[in-house]
């Protein structure tokens, strides 16, 4: 039975291996709305070649980060699609304080009130180990975790045989530099949303299971 959402904007906040698209997708079909990623937002406007989407492309493709003002305007025109009227999920967005106002504003100018930030909070020791013992099978695609989800053969896939493959900011270098970098990046918005009392904090080192459950239970109360 699909339930009814009260707050239509949902912001999904957590580190790198916080399984913030794991719940946001299991979430959005409990409340049938959008899950609405930054990365998907932005290769959709660039395969739709938009002004703005051209604009996006251009700083990728030269390896810059897009501005605030072109991944606001792209947001902008995502929330606007049909699929968002009853509500939906950010997940990548905001990224800035610049973002978070820009996203204020204009739900406030669409009427759909305050946002409700979810904030899924893993120990680090944990992160760590989802992100470097992640598996990809280059064949199937099937993702396995070598502490978690481990294949029956070590480091081989159990559908095909091929051999796991890692990707290279699965790393545990990489990993350390992302995680630093989501802490600058990151840290600032949620004291934005915590002085607003917008944001609302998840134990997320259990079963993915009973974190839907409770994110769920706490977007239906809201």
């Amino acid at each position: 039975m699909q339930r009814l959402l009260k707050t239509q904007a949902l912001i999904f906040f957590g580190p790198p291996g916080a399984g913030k698209g794991t719940q946001a997708q299991a979430v959005a079909a409990v409340f049938d709305i959008p899950h609405i990623s930054t990365g998907e937002m932005l290769r959709e406007a660039v395969r739709r070649g938009t002004a703005l989407g051209l604009a996006a492309k251009e700083r990728m493709e030269s390896g810059e980060l897009v501005s605030d003002e072109v991944v606001s305007g792209i947001a902008a025109q995502r929330l606007e699609q049909p699929d968002c009227l009853r509500g939906f999920i950010l997940d990548g967005f905001p990224r800035t304080i610049g973002q978070a106002e820009f996203l204020d504003q204009l739900l406030q100018e669409q009427g759909r009130g305050e946002p409700l930030v979810v904030y899924i909070h893993v120990e680090p020791c944990v992160l760590l180990k989802r992100l470097s013992g992640r598996r990809t099978c280059p064949v199937c695609g099937r993702i396995y975790n070598m502490y978690f989800n481990p294949p029956q053969r070590d480091e081989v896939c159990d559908v095909d045989g091929a051999a796991l493959t890692v990707r290279a900011d699965d790393r545990e270098a990489a990993i350390r530099q992302r995680l630093d970098a989501y802490h600058v990046l990151t840290r600032p918005l949620l004291d934005y949303y915590r002085v607003r009392h917008q944001l609302w904090e998840v134990e997320g080192n259990r079963a993915p299971g009973e974190v839907a459950r409770e994110i769920t239970e706490l977007v239906s109360r809201a």
